[in-house]
């Protein structure tokens, strides 16, 4: 099912690509807590909801954009998690680093993840154990987590200057740095590029489900910070514990 579900990434980027180029209105708005939201968001949204509904019709679909209620979801094993627009602030900025998110659940873990970069039509996928990357002119490579001394730590671009992260930055050791939006982050670790990303600022379920099922099949670690791997069973809250994606 992962190339049928790389294709509707794909579509799905296509759309949002039409709003990036001003070949369809903006049409910004703000969700209730702030955030921003736009057309290329909503028309994601609606490519990769048609494509699964007609895919896996017996599967339910959370998207940040349709978020059943907790009576509905709360007896899901098995369910489609997605990000139509991961990296909406990065979109705004016109810097390229936003993504599509699509991710399948099975018992609180993803078990198949696609991060798709529009801009730069970069596809980083995950299944069955192993993840791999396919380049703009349609090379597929796999990847696989690297270690290297100092280590490259990847920090959020719109959360980069955090008090928690900072701490912890100057009692890691020798290190560098480079910032990135989007899920993107997971998969510098994923292909080797980068060897830690941790976050201490506000993440949902489906900022990080793809990225995970990625950095997760190419080697790396995706834990909160007691150790414990991120879960994704479903809950009330979508929000995440803090986490660190690495190789230790």
């Amino acid at each position: 099912m992962i190339e049928p579900i790389c294709r509707l990434a794909r579509d799905a980027g296509t759309a949002i690509m039409r709003v990036y180029d001003g070949d369809r209105p903006l049409e910004l708005t703000h969700k209730t807590d702030d955030s921003p939201l736009t057309a290329a968001d909503l028309a994601a949204h609606k490519v990769i909801e048609a494509g699964l509904r007609s895919l896996t019709p017996d599967i339910p679909i959370l998207s940040e954009e349709d978020t059943p209620g907790w009576d509905i979801r709360r007896g899901w094993t098995r369910y489609w998690l997605v990000d139509p627009l991961d990296g909406t602030k990065e979109f705004l900025r016109h810097n390229g680093e936003f993504t599509v998110n699509i991710a399948l659940i099975e018992k609180g873990q993803p078990v198949m993840g696609v991060v798709y970069a529009p801009a730069t039509d970069i596809l980083y996928a995950a299944d069955a154990g192993k993840a791999w990357k396919m380049t703009s002119d349609g090379t597929r490579m796999d990847i696989h987590c690297k270690d290297a001394r100092p280590p490259l730590v990847v920090v959020s671009r719109s959360h980069g200057n955090d008090s928690e992260l900072q701490d912890y930055l100057l009692q890691l050791g020798e290190h560098q740095t480079v910032t990135m939006g989007s899920s993107l982050k997971f998969c510098l670790v994923a292909e080797g590029s980068a060897q830690l990303y941790p976050r201490f600022g506000p993440t949902s379920v489906w900022d990080t489900a793809a990225g995970h099922a990625v950095a997760a099949a190419a080697g790396a670690q995706v834990n909160d910070w007691t150790g414990q791997t991120l879960d994704y069973h479903p809950r009330e809250s979508f929000l995440n514990p803090g986490f660190r994606v690495s190789l230790f």
